[in-house]
Formats: structure tokens, sequence, C-alpha cells
């Protein structure tokens, strides 16, 4: 089992950067499927990002891409979440989550394909 934490989030202006980092303080990291969701007020929570730390794999949701960057420390047991060229329509709380997977498993999308999730940071970007 995973216990997953997140920190990193604040107020920042639009065009600013953020790093969400998503700890965990259970068993490593090496066989999971780390994502990140967000879930602003009044909307259903959306897929963001997802590494599969094993082999570094990441998918993002077109809204981040090529904005955002998901990377994994296994050293440090944590998954970050590089977040440039900041907009309001970014602000949100954001959650990770992680799901085992086999070794033939598809890298999970859904938030319902989560089994373990963080408490959530908030971001709020201003114009």
């Amino acid at each position: 089992q995973v216990q997953l934490v997140e920190s990193g989030g604040g107020l920042v202006q639009a065009g600013d950067s953020l790093r969400l980092s998503c700890g965990n303080s259970g068993r490593t990291f090496d066989r999971y499927a780390v994502g990140w969701f967000r879930q602003a007020p009044g909307k259903e929570r959306e897929f963001v990002s997802v590494i599969r730390l094993s082999a570094g794999s990441t998918v993002y949701a077109d809204s981040v891409k090529g904005r955002f960057t998901i990377s994994g420390d296994n050293a440090k047991n944590t998954v970050y979440l590089q977040m440039n060229s900041l907009k309001p329509e970014d602000t949100a709380v954001y959650f990770c989550a992680a799901r085992l997977l086999g070794l033939f498993d598809a890298i999970p999308l859904h938030r319902y394909d989560y089994n373990d999730w963080g408490q959530g940071t908030q971001v709020t970007v201003s114009s």
C-alpha cells in the first residue's frame, strides 16, 4: 500500500510556474503508475498526466501538453508535476493517485482506475 501526500500548490499569476510533489511513505513506486488529476469547483475530476515509473512512460492531457512535465525520483519515492506557463483555467485542486501495475497492464488514464489518492493541493492562477 502507498500513502500519498501532495505539496507545492499555491497562488500564482498567469504565466508563472509551480512544481507539485507527490510523496509516498508506503511501498516503493517502482511498480506503480502515478497520475495527477485536478478538480475545479463544480467540475468533474479530470486527468492531467501519468507516469509509469518502471519504464518512464508518460501521458498528458491535451490541455497541458507542452506546458506540464511529469517525472519521478525513485530514490526519493516522489513524483513531480512541473507546471509552466500556468493559465487561470489551470486553477483546481490537484490530486495524485497511484495504481499498482502488472507487467502487461495498460497505463491507467481514468480516475476510476486508481485505488490510492492523496488529499490534494490547491493551485490558483490569477489573471
